[in-house]
């Protein structure tokens, strides 16, 4: 079995992943770890080689051909598998991200093949929304977007301040905060966040996300914008606490903080602004999934995290193969 802790550097990749047929012994035993090949389509396990290839299969009950990378995010590609290894590492492995230019020199693409790449794997760092978040969660709200500076000034728009819409897009972040004791009675703090762009952030718009998205009885912490206000009326029972920022207040009196959300912010600005430098509104929900991605997988190392997106690639087969691009 495959131990993920040797990919802790791109070194280690480049030497395990160095031929084809190491990249397809791996991508083998990550789908069919039992050592049971079983056809996508069907399910049967009545396989056989196909035309003596130790790649392809024939289902003989369904008669239809398959590899090991149908309904992958990797199937109908013509790129040899070892640049998606190496690609894939690298994607995971930047904190802050890396763009289809840099991504195309590193493992010699165009960047039309990187910016592809880019999207297919930014599929499997989709936000899982089953769960409810509880606890502390911190909320903010924060808009992408609208730099007038440097525009000519017959393409500046009037009235953009603020939290107008006019030129931005209006963004949604929770943050759960938890804490666990280890065996030498040392606390830690866990963070989780999930992250949406919404139309508004208007009283209606907040209160529905936080009702189908936290749950009751849990404490909330917000500024003091006034949509925050109706978390008081809500019927989940929140507890709300407040941090007034216009007063310079970071943490209130209670000990309640909205410095993790906050943190969020600055890493995802640091993402679109450093790396990306502009994004198209089409995709921003994707690169808002990306940075999420990196959030919630902090405590992880690299080989944890290179390890986390296959697992999700063979989870979902079906689903990433024919991701459509938005726009």
């Amino acid at each position: 079995m495959l131990n993920f802790t040797n990919f802790n550097s791109i070194v280690q990749v480049i030497k395990h992943f160095s031929n084809e047929a190491n990249c397809y012994s791996f991508l083998k035993h990550q789908r069919w770890s039992d050592g049971v090949v079983r056809c996508p389509y069907c399910g049967s396990v009545h396989i056989a080689h196909r035309n003596g290839s130790k790649q392809e299969y024939r289902c003989e009950h369904c008669n239809k051909s398959f590899s090991v990378l149908a309904g992958t995010i990797f199937e109908n590609t013509k790129l040899p598998i070892s640049k998606w290894m190496i690609g894939m590492y690298l994607i995971s492995s930047h904190k802050n991200g890396i763009s289809s230019v840099q991504l195309a020199k590193d493992i010699e693409v165009t960047q039309t093949t990187a910016w592809y790449m880019l999207h297919r794997v930014r599929a499997l760092m989709k936000q899982d929304e089953s769960r409810m978040l509880s606890g502390n969660v911190e909320c903010d709200e924060m808009y992408l977007g609208g730099r007038e500076t440097n525009k000519h000034n017959k393409q500046k728009v009037e009235g953009t301040q603020g939290r107008s819409t006019k030129t931005k897009t209006p963004i949604f972040g929770m943050v759960e905060t938890s804490y666990t004791v280890d065996a030498d009675n040392r606390s830690h703090i866990h963070t989780y966040a999930r992250v949406m762009r919404v139309e508004n952030c208007t009283t209606k718009t907040i209160m529905s996300i936080l009702e189908n998205n936290v749950e009751e009885g849990s404490c909330i912490t917000t500024d003091e914008l006034g949509v925050y206000a109706a978390i008081d009326r809500s019927e989940k029972g929140y507890y709300h606490g407040v941090v007034c920022h216009k007063d310079r207040e970071f943490t209130n009196a209670e000990g309640f903080t909205t410095n993790r959300i906050e943190g969020f912010w600055g890493g995802f600005k640091r993402m679109v602004f450093g790396t990306y430098h502009m994004v198209n509104r089409s995709y921003l929900p994707r690169y808002i999934d990306e940075s999420v991605f990196r959030y919630n997988t902090k405590e992880m190392s690299e080989g944890e995290r290179f390890k986390l997106m296959f697992d999700i690639a063979f989870r979902h087969c079906c689903g990433y193969s024919h991701v459509r691009l938005i726009g």
